[in-house]
């Protein structure tokens, strides 16, 4: 094998959480040249450093992505997504060697496949085992990310020019979650930790994507007049995301790709779920990671909106995240 390539997953967290498993397949394959072939919203984070770098990331168009896989003259493409259109493109593109889950009908565009675990396991073991049934050695090993120096640069001017001074203890907050409103915490409550952290001398950030303005709008309506806070909600790109996240003390958020991130640069992570199951999606990293859950009947249920009175997620007190919060102020 020459050339190898990897088909990273479509979401953000589920590509954090698959990196200990690239890291896996660079160390078995040492001298082929490893690319990485991720959708241009996730493809970032595979420039900044981690274990098992690859050698080249591309950028897939949805338009051109069997023309981009075909000019890779790649000898074989692992492919974490399940998707069968994932294994069709690669079909199409010519790729030798197609490895994958055999899910989604699929098996048949497949040179070789592996049948998917049985029960719940978190998605970091799904792809290590993924690998692993592919005869490569795969260590129970966490998600790892360091920012690059020039994203942390980005990240500074970023941070700067909304009000921030190098120092002072940065705590995030990520309150959207692109998967649906169930996975939101109430904007009321973040409002009122967001509060507390500023009035202890910290300096809270809001990030998130431009879909999450709504509720940026509905958490500064709650909060006291005068509440200290810096609002990059739509306003970075994720290598600059990664940035800020990785000047952070302490990070808070719904489960989403911006969780994983933080938890995978080593940043005390507190983890708040509602209809999703920690099991499967909990934050992984070298740093210190709080999962607050409520156990109500209905959860997790998976669903993107409560069809009933939103419990999982009311039931989580604003002082318990509160007291999973630690910084040193200035």
């Amino acid at each position: 094998m020459r050339r190898i390539a990897v088909r990273a997953p479509n979401w953000l967290g589920d590509a954090v959480m698959a990196l200990p498993a690239v890291a896996a397949l660079r160390a078995h394959f040492r001298e082929a040249r490893l690319v990485i072939a991720a959708p241009a919203s996730v493809s970032p984070l595979f420039l900044e450093q981690m274990p098992g770098q690859p050698d080249e990331v591309v950028s897939l168009d949805r338009e051109r992505e069997i023309e981009q896989l075909r000019a890779l003259s790649i000898d074989a493409v692992l492919l974490l997504p399940n998707s069968f259109g994932s294994a069709w493109i690669a079909k199409r593109s010519g790729v030798p060697e197609r490895w994958g889950y055999a899910a989604s009908w699929r098996k048949w565009l497949l040179t070789r496949s592996v049948p998917r675990p049985r029960g719940v396991v978190h998605q970091a073991e799904y792809y290590r085992e993924l690998v692993r049934a592919l005869g490569i050695d795969a260590h129970d090993d966490v998600p790892r990310v360091a920012p690059r120096p020039e994203t942390l640069a980005r990240a500074d001017a970023a941070l700067t020019a909304a009000g921030w001074k190098p120092g002072e203890p940065l705590i995030g907050f990520a309150p959207g979650a692109a998967y649906g409103h169930a996975k939101r915490w109430p904007p009321d409550r973040v409002a009122a930790v967001v509060a507390a952290v500023s009035s202890r001398g910290g300096v809270p950030v809001l990030v998130g994507a431009p879909a999450d303005r709504d509720t940026r709008r509905a958490i500064e309506s709650s909060l006291p007049p005068g509440t200290r806070f810096i609002d990059l909600i739509g306003r970075t790109d994720l290598a600059t995301f990664i940035g800020v996240a990785a000047r952070c003390a302490a990070f808070v958020s719904n489960d989403s790709g911006a969780m994983h991130v933080a938890a995978a640069l080593g940043v005390p992570v507190t983890a708040i779920f509602g209809p999703t199951d920690e099991r499967a999606t909990a934050p992984a990293g070298p740093g210190r990671r709080t999962v607050i859950v409520r156990d109500v009947f209905c959860r997790p249920c998976m669903l993107r909106e409560c069809p009933i009175d939103h419990r999982c997620m009311k039931r989580i007190h604003v002082d318990d995240v509160i007291d999973s919060i630690s910084f040193t102020a200035k």
